[in-house]
């Protein structure tokens, strides 16, 4: 099984309420993910004050998300012509890419697919803590269900 066989399992499980979220997270880390570009950056997507690069398992998750882009602009050619994306390891869009952007940002998997799609918010235990929006927050919880700021578990 491929590394992105393996997150799309991982979104499937916690989606259906199971699942461990660290294994999640850990899926994530270490898939490939595959990021369009828009105007020279990475296509991402601002909703409820967090900047969202929009990420995909595969080139098939990419073309449905190409389709969807296609019915909301209306250019019917949008669709089949050819996107420019690059391939990043999950941990190298958490740790490099997000702290880059300045603003606080998540990654959100498969954003076309709406029985399949995962948002990983920029909190502590997904992002660098320096770039987390809870960093410091008494009781945040970490995926996993451990105190983020305490180190113990709830």
């Amino acid at each position: 099984m491929g590394d992105e066989a393996a997150l799309v399992d991982r979104i499937a499980e916690r989606r259906a309420g199971v699942g461990d979220p660290e294994a999640l997270v850990g899926e994530l880390r270490r898939a490939p993910v595959l990021v369009p570009y828009d105007r020279g950056g990475l296509w991402t997507a601002e909703f409820g004050g967090i900047r969202w690069v929009c990420g995909f398992t595969d080139e098939a998750a990419l073309a449905r998300f190409a389709e969807e882009r296609a019915v909301v602009e209306g250019t019917a050619g949008a669709a089949s012509r050819s996107w420019a994306y690059a391939a990043f390891r999950g941990a190298r869009l958490l740790d490099e890419a997000i702290p880059a952007m300045g603003v606080p940002a998540g990654v959100a998997v498969n954003v076309a697919d709406p029985d399949g799609s995962m948002l990983f918010p920029p909190v502590v235990g997904i992002v660098p803590d320096v770039v987390a929006v809870d960093a410091g927050v008494p009781g945040a919880v970490a995926p996993g269900g451990r105190d983020r700021n305490e180190g113990r578990d709830l």
